[in-house]
């Protein structure tokens, strides 16, 4: 019966960690395998972000959405999770803050990269 309980309890705490854990795939482009979120939309990185800090808000956060995350996530590995100005919080990888472009209108599209020479592709 300890057994079972113990089995039952691990089982528990996959399923709740890998719930909470960063939503975030990788999937092959045409720019090869670039970070996307878990509906296979490419994510991005901005260069005028600083390590751990969004500067993407207002009519920069319309048009490139961030990573949000959840209630109850955590942190890990290379994924962290940042405070936004208005107290919401982001996902990044390596203290880069994650987002979409709202002009990709499916999975392995990257028209965002290069957009204004600031946007960038979100790289494994």
């Amino acid at each position: 019966m300890f057994k079972t309980i113990l089995v039952a309890a691990t089982l528990c705490l996959a399923s709740a960690s890998s719930a909470l854990a960063a939503p975030v795939k990788t999937g092959d482009t045409g720019l090869g395998t670039v970070l996307t979120g878990e509906n296979g939309m490419t994510l991005y990185t901005f260069q005028k972000d600083g390590k751990d800090v969004s500067n993407c808000y207002d009519k920069c956060a319309a048009n490139w959405p961030p990573l949000m995350a959840t209630d109850g996530a955590m942190a890990d590995g290379k994924y962290s999770i940042i405070a936004r100005k208005d107290g919401s919080k982001q996902w990044a990888h390596d203290g880069k803050p994650l987002y979409f472009w709202i002009k990709d209108s499916k999975p392995g599209d990257t028209t965002g990269n290069g957009v204004l020479n600031v946007w960038d592709v979100a790289r494994p």
